[in-house]
């Protein structure tokens, strides 16, 4: 690999990272104790940083100097992975970090339907019901899977109880169960702030735990399953990474 792809490779990716952590070019400057003007030649591709530096912005920017002058390149191949499970498996937050890890975009479904709606998912259930969300989640699916790209997809805790668009998410990427204990779907949704599964029905968390078993046998038809309870999040990334390269 030579001196270009490096410093190019080195410039997309800090570009990337200072984006996502919603840092301005002067911001990331005084995290990593560096000039402006030499961050605009890292990020065009030009800056000859040393090792010393190449350090200091990797911490700046929460990664390893390795995953900064890493070409990207290696991605182009990868299928959409496709994350499933209930409320509270870890979508989001594991689904995120995976995406920063395999440096591909992260999607989440709902928050395309909701664009495409003009509204909130709880408006779109009220007003319009479940059959009107259902379709509307394989229009949208169906239209981020024509090309496929890769991608890191958050689904919706219900898309495997849609045959249609369930198969259509199985075909077109490698689907994963983020697999977790009924007790820990409750807390998780909790621990956000999220009150509503309570206050709205006071049998919320019985009712959860029979939408789990009935569902189980759903999820249990994904490419891998990744077992989430019981460890720290940066463990479940690790196991997430080795069965999605197992796989």
């Amino acid at each position: 690999m030579d001196a270009t792809t490096v410093l190019s490779a080195l410039g997309q990716r800090t570009r990337e990272l200072r984006q996502e952590h919603g840092l301005t070019l002067r911001a990331l400057a005084a995290r990593s104790t560096m000039s402006l003007r030499f961050l605009l030649e890292v990020e065009a591709g030009r800056g000859n940083i040393s090792v010393r530096r190449l350090a200091a912005l990797a911490q700046a920017l929460g990664t390893t100097p390795g995953d900064l002058v890493t070409p990207r390149s290696t991605s182009a191949n990868r299928r959409p992975i496709a994350l499933l499970g209930l409320r509270g498996a870890g979508k989001t937050t594991l689904g995120k970090q995976l995406a920063r890890k395999l440096r591909v975009p992260f999607v989440e479904l709902d928050q395309r339907i909701e664009k495409r709606a003009g509204l909130a998912l709880g408006e779109i259930f009220s007003l319009h019901g479940e059959d009107f969300y259902r379709r509307l989640e394989h229009e949208v699916l169906a239209e981020l899977l024509t090309a496929p790209k890769p991608m890191v997809l958050a689904a919706g805790g219900g898309v495997v109880a849609s045959s249609d668009t369930y198969a259509l998410l199985r075909r077109h990427t490698v689907t994963v169960w983020l697999k977790a204990k009924p007790d820990d779907h409750w807390n998780r949704v909790m621990k956000q702030g999220d009150r509503r599964p309570m206050d709205a029905h006071p049998q919320a968390q019985h009712a959860l735990r029979d939408l789990l078993t009935r569902r189980e046998p759903l999820y249990g038809k994904a490419d891998v399953t990744v077992e989430t309870s019981g460890v720290p999040i940066s463990r479940a990334v690790e196991r997430l990474v080795k069965a999605l390269a197992d796989a």
